[in-house]
């Protein structure tokens, strides 16, 4: 297993991006991401300038992807 990349809250949205997911509003720092197929779950993300690894795993999880898929993602 890969270990967790320490990134912003808009690295991790720009990564979500490029599976399909857009960036439907925000409330204040936490941006609520959808993707518009219906196939993704939303996602929230707050745009924080590091995300912790845990919430990061768990973002991660929510939208149904491995680290591994992130990293390739992130680059």
């Amino acid at each position: 297993m890969s270990k967790l990349p320490v990134v912003s809250g808009l690295e991790c949205i720009r990564a979500l991006e490029k599976v399909g997911y857009t960036v439907v509003r925000q409330k204040g720092s936490h941006v609520r991401l959808k993707d518009m197929n219906g196939k993704l779950p939303p996602v929230t993300v707050p745009d924080h300038k590091e995300l912790r690894p845990g919430l990061l795993r768990k973002i991660l999880k929510d939208a149904d992807l491995t680290v591994e898929q992130f990293i390739q993602l992130y680059k």
